[in-house]
């Protein structure tokens, strides 16, 4: 019997599954092998281990109940002095990019500190009113907690600034990354399989460690917490971006295809708009994140919001500390209404061309 066209012979198929199984093969004994030279180099830079490595074969003591003092792995010797050697090699790109973020950075913040605060609360409510779809309650809502931030305490309205500033600049930072490597990932399964393990570490990592390395390669202040901002809040728009364009029905696809449309045609003309609102979700929750990590950067010395709330507790202040709190709260209320509102809008939207689908 012929064989249809495009259809894989029997020895192929077999072919392809040994394959297979010895990509599967190499990778367990790669992962022995790092093991083993993982081992033997924690008992070989160990300066607790016994003169001779015959006492750990006539002596059995060391499979007790403490965990033997000569099987540590040097890894907090090996982070040091990668990042010392990293500093001393590239310190001038990284002192680079630490001048430029606080170029960039001043210039916002100045700019909105010397807005007069009536216009920024008015700029704030017209961005409401078009990205809620004209929904009035929605956009005195957001005016009121606006004006709230400044009517709590005065200094607030400045720190609130400053937070914004930060996150504002981290939030562009993950747009401007999260975006194509979501795309990349949606069109791609090796990048994916390869970006998601990341992103899984990513997100479980605690929040705190992200500013360890940004301390290391940039000092205090603003800039790392701009770039732990971005490291732990990009992960949701990465993901959801993935998921959007994935979602897109594939006859519309195909529709595109028949039309002869190109790959970049189809990404920017069909995909991207179909999956806009699931982007936002990702902003949105890339928004949320960047708050919640400006207000921990605040024990490196990040001004802001959190600042005030760390002064609190410093100075077991409570109703400083919960003055702070509830400013923090009417912020996020007021960016977490803006980019959900604007998805929002953007799924009624797409509401009744799906139903004239149907």
């Amino acid at each position: 019997m012929r064989e249809p066209f495009g259809a894989l012979s029997i020895n192929e198929t077999k072919s392809m599954e040994l394959l297979k199984k010895n990509k599967k093969i190499f990778f367990n004994v790669g992962l022995l092998a790092i093991f083993v030279w993982l081992l033997i180099t924690s008992y070989s830079q160990s300066k607790r281990k016994p003169e001779n490595i015959g006492e750990l074969f006539n002596d059995f003591s060391w499979l007790g109940g403490k965990w033997p003092k000569w099987l540590d792995l040097p890894l907090m010797k090996w982070i040091n002095v990668g990042f010392k050697a990293l500093n001393e090699k590239y310190g001038y790109i990284f002192e680079a990019i630490n001048n430029f973020l606080l170029y960039i950075l001043m210039l916002v913040k100045n700019f909105l500190i010397q807005a007069p605060w009536p216009l920024v609360i008015l700029g704030v409510v017209i961005l409401t009113y078009f990205a809620s779809g004209r929904k009035v309650g929605t956009t005195v809502f957001v005016g009121f907690c606006t004006f709230f931030i400044g009517f709590l305490h005065p200094i607030f309205w400045q720190k609130a600034i400053e937070t914004t500033a930060i996150m504002l600049i981290g939030i562009f930072l993950c747009v401007i990354a999260g975006i194509p490597l979501g795309i990349a990932m949606a069109r791609s399964v090796r990048t994916r399989n390869i970006v998601l393990p990341v992103l899984d570490l990513m997100q479980t990592i605690p929040s705190f460690c992200y500013l360890i390395p940004g301390i290391m390669l940039f000092g205090l202040g603003a800039v790392p917490a701009i770039i732990a901002t971005f490291i732990y809040a990009v992960p949701p728009l990465v993901r959801l971006t993935d998921l959007g364009i994935r979602l897109v029905d594939k006859e519309v696809i195909e529709a595109a295809d028949a039309f002869g449309a190109s790959k970049k045609q189809k990404l920017l003309g069909v995909q991207l708009p179909l999956a806009l609102p699931n982007i936002m979700q990702g902003i949105n929750q890339c928004t949320m994140m960047a708050l919640a990590m400006v207000v921990i950067a605040s024990m490196i010395g990040t001004r802001g919001l959190g600042d005030e709330v760390l002064l609190g507790l410093q100075q077991l202040n409570v109703g400083r500390a919960a003055e702070a709190g509830i400013a923090i709260v009417l912020l996020a209320i007021v960016l977490d209404r803006i980019t959900q509102s604007y998805g929002e809008t953007l799924q009624e939207r797409q509401a009744p061309a799906k139903k004239e689908k149907k």
